[in-house]
């Protein structure tokens, strides 16, 4: 089983177009020149390209006149990576929430657009399936409920006795998603909450990846991991060089590792996928990042490089 996804279309398609050394000599004149590149034409490809989108997405909760949401709007490439950031409470959660079809929105729309290769829809919008969205909530080890990791990769697999070819194909996935993530290494029969906090992450991702998800949202995604989870840089970098002087680079270096261990992750998640996160951790995350918004307080969105100060 390969190790990667890059088979990976749901979202896409292509059409090649040759160039006249490839097509047969049997042709009339008119079509010889209806075929007529140049000499030096190379051979075309030419892509269509999908959008997630949200248009003018509000929400309420049900019996209140709170609006958590306003008017939210944006759109992300498939393949990109998606920052939202803001103050807690402003709403970023809540929008995941809609996102992965765990509420509804009061108004709006959340979508799939896909497009020609001269940027113009050219099909219908999708409306966004939840069962097409993979979400890992911020903390997702307090939710393991298993014994082992198998188990808890399997947890939610069809248990009638009819369903042995869809567990045949969910397993061949999940071997595919083990390896993607990097826990090929880890015993199947191994106590989930025995694992590092890096290791506990992968596995969450992992029982997204088993199926595919066109969208994957990503809540907080270093939150706890090491005692590095601070309220802001400055004391960030102080508790490390404490680390550092009184216990040594080792130490210093694992705290590190664990979060720099799920970032390398989340670089490779973003060639096959296309992910959504929502984090405080802006210093760490900026590099990968394709496009970015400020969620502010009230439920408003507005596009926003990530802050060079952070």
């Amino acid at each position: 089983m390969a190790n990667s996804i890059s088979g990976f279309n749901s979202m896409k398609g292509w059409r090649v177009i040759l160039p006249p050394n490839k097509v047969s000599t049997k042709l009339n004149s008119s079509s010889r020149q209806a075929l007529s590149f140049g000499k030096s034409q190379a051979l075309r490809i030419k892509c269509d390209y999908s959008c997630f989108e949200v248009k003018d997405v509000s929400y309420q909760p049900p019996g209140t006149e709170l609006s958590l949401l306003n008017a939210v709007s944006f759109s992300l490439p498939e393949k990109s990576f998606g920052l939202i950031f803001g103050q807690s409470g402003s709403g970023k959660t809540t929008l995941l929430q809609l996102l992965a079809g765990l509420s509804k929105p009061t108004s709006g729309s959340i979508y799939i657009q896909r497009y020609g290769n001269d940027g113009n829809p050219n099909h219908s919008p999708e409306p966004l399936s939840s069962e097409r969205v993979g979400i890992v909530f911020q903390f997702p080890e307090r939710y393991f409920v298993a014994d082992t990791v198998l188990d808890e990769v399997t947890f939610g697999w069809p248990r009638q006795k009819g369903a042995v070819e869809k567990k045949e194909q969910l397993a061949l996935q999940l071997q595919r998603a083990i390896n993607w993530v990097g826990l090929d290494g880890i015993l199947l029969d191994k106590d989930p909450n025995s694992l590092s906090g890096g290791y506990k992450r992968r596995l969450a991702l992992a029982i997204q990846l088993v199926q595919i998800p066109d969208l994957l949202i990503l809540d907080e995604p270093l939150a706890g991991l090491a005692f590095l989870y601070c309220c802001t840089p400055e004391s960030q970098d102080f508790m490390l060089s404490f680390c550092f002087i009184n216990h040594g680079s080792k130490v210093a270096n694992s705290l590190i590792g664990k979060r720099a261990d799920v970032v390398r992750l989340l670089k490779h998640l973003k060639r096959e996928l296309t992910v959504l996160v929502v984090s405080h951790d802006l210093k760490e995350l900026a590099a990968l990042v394709d496009r970015s918004w400020r969620m502010e307080m009230g439920g408003f969105l507005r596009e926003e490089p990530v802050p060079v100060q952070f």
